[in-house]
C-alpha cells in the first residue's frame, strides 16, 4: 500500500465518522451512535458528550487537506519500507487518548500492535473495524491485545509518571517513546474578549479536565478579578451533576476546609491560588504575574511538563482539545521517530 492510498483511506474515514457525527444514516451509524451512547458503562467519565466531542475532533482533522499538509513535510513516506511491529500502549484518560499514535503507525506503513487501556478500547476497534472495510490492506497490519506485548520492534507508551518508569525499564532497550504526565496552561492578559474567556470554558471543562491538554492552571495578571470569570463559565455548570466529578468536588472542597487552605468556590469548581500546574479534578489553580516576561521565564522552567498554551497569542482559546494533526504530543514527532528508527529512549 503506497502513501496515497493511506491517506485516500483516511480521508474517507474522516468522512464517513462526519456523516455519522452530522446525523447522517450509513453502513456504521447505528453502530458507533450506540457505541457513544454507552461508553460511560465502561468508564463513568466517558459521557455521550465527550466520546462524541473526542470523535468530532478526530473527524475534523482527517480532510485529503490536512492530511497532505501533514505527510508532504516527510519525503521519506513515498519511499517503500520494511514494516516495523511498532507496540502502543494507549493511555485511557480520555475517549481515544491513543488515535494519533495509531495514525501515525499506520499512515507510516507500519504495523500496528495495541495494547488499549481497558476502560477505552471499543471506540479504537471500530475505527479499525471502519478503516479495514475502506482498505483490506489495513487489516494485516493492525491487531489489538490485552495481554502482554510480545513480537515487537519499537514502542510508543503514554502513562503517569509512576508507569513511565515500569516502561522504561521493560521497554529500553527498543526505539522508544515513552510519555509522562503533562498538563496544559492558560494565560490571561486582560484584553480578551467574552467569547475568548468563554471558550476558555471548554479548554478547562471539556472531559471532565482529565486530558493532558486540559488547562489546568492559568496565569493572571495582578489585579485581575479572577472570581468574575465564572459568569462566562455557567454553561459548564451542569458538571456537577455527574457522581465521579461531585464526588471529586466535595473532596477537594472538605480538604481545603479542613486545612484552613484559601479557596474561591463558584459551585462547580474550585479556584485556589498555587504555583503548581497539576490541578486535582474540579480543581483550577490560578497564579498572579506581574510582567508576560515572568511568565515566559516560569515557561520556560516548566516547559517539560507542560503540554499546551492556551493564549491570545498561544493555542487559540477553545482549541486545546482539538490539536492538528502536526501538533504531537510532548512535542516529540512521531513520525519522525517511526520513518527513522533510531531514537531510543525518549523521555
Amino acid at each position: 500500500m503506497n502513501l496515497e492510498e493511506r491517506i485516500n483511506s483516511f480521508t474517507a474515514l474522516g468522512e464517513i465518522l462526519r456523516n455519522i457525527l452530522n446525523n447522517r444514516t450509513g453502513r456504521f451509524s447505528e453502530e458507533l451512535n450506540d457505541l457513544i451512547d454507552n461508553q460511560y458503562q465502561l468508564n463513568p467519565w466517558f459521557t455521550p458528550e465527550n466520546a462524541k466531542s473526542a470523535l468530532i475532533a478526530i473527524a475534523n482533522e482527517l480532510t485529503k487537506e490536512n492530511l497532505l499538509k501533514w505527510t508532504n513535510a516527510y519525503p521519506e513516506l513515498k519511499k517503500e519500507i520494511k514494516p516495523q511491529k511498532v507496540a502502543v500502549i494507549m493511555a485511557g484518560n480520555i475517549p481515544l487518548a491513543g488515535f494519533h499514535d495509531m495514525l501515525s503507525v499506520l499512515m507510516t506503513g507500519n504495523k500496528l500492535i495495541a495494547k488499549t487501556s481497558s476502560k477505552d478500547s471499543e471506540l479504537n476497534v471500530f475505527i479499525s473495524k471502519v478503516l479495514c472495510s475502506i482498505n483490506p490492506g489495513f487489516c494485516s497490519g493492525i491487531e489489538f491485545t490485552e495481554g502482554t506485548l510480545a513480537n515487537f520492534d519499537m514502542v510508543i507508551a503514554t502513562g503517569s509518571n509512576n508507569t513511565s518508569r515500569y516502561f522504561e525499564y521493560y521497554f529500553g532497550k527498543y526505539p522508544n517513546i515513552i510519555r509522562k504526565n503533562r498538563n496544559s496552561i492558560a494565560i490571561i492578559d486582560g484584553n480578551e474578549t467574552n467569547k475568548q474567556l468563554e471558550l476558555l470554558g471548554t479548554d478547562i471543562f471539556l472531559y471532565f479536565g482529565l486530558g493532558c491538554r486540559n488547562v489546568s492552571k492559568i496565569y493572571i495578571p495582578e489585579g485581575y478579578d479572577y472570581t468574575a470569570l465564572s459568569r462566562h463559565w455557567e454553561k459548564h455548570s451542569h458538571i456537577i451533576c455527574h457522581k465521579k466529578y461531585a464526588n471529586n468536588y466535595d473532596f477537594n472542597k472538605a480538604v481545603f476546609l479542613v486545612n484552613k487552605e484559601k479557596f474561591h468556590d463558584i459551585g462547580y469548581l474550585l479556584l485556589k491560588e498555587n504555583i503548581g500546574l497539576a490541578s486535582p479534578v474540579s480543581v483550577l489553580y490560578y497564579e498572579y504575574y506581574k510582567e508576560q516576561t515572568a511568565v515566559s521565564q516560569l515557561i520556560e522552567i516548566q516547559k517539560e511538563n507542560i503540554q499546551c498554551i492556551v493564549g491570545r497569542n498561544w493555542v487559540p482559546f477553545g482549541d486545546a482539545q482539538s490539536p492538528h494533526l502536526w501538533d504531537y504530543a510532548d512535542g516529540t514527532d512521531t513520525l519522525e521517530f517511526l520513518l527513522k528508527k533510531k531514537l531510543a529512549g525518549i523521555l
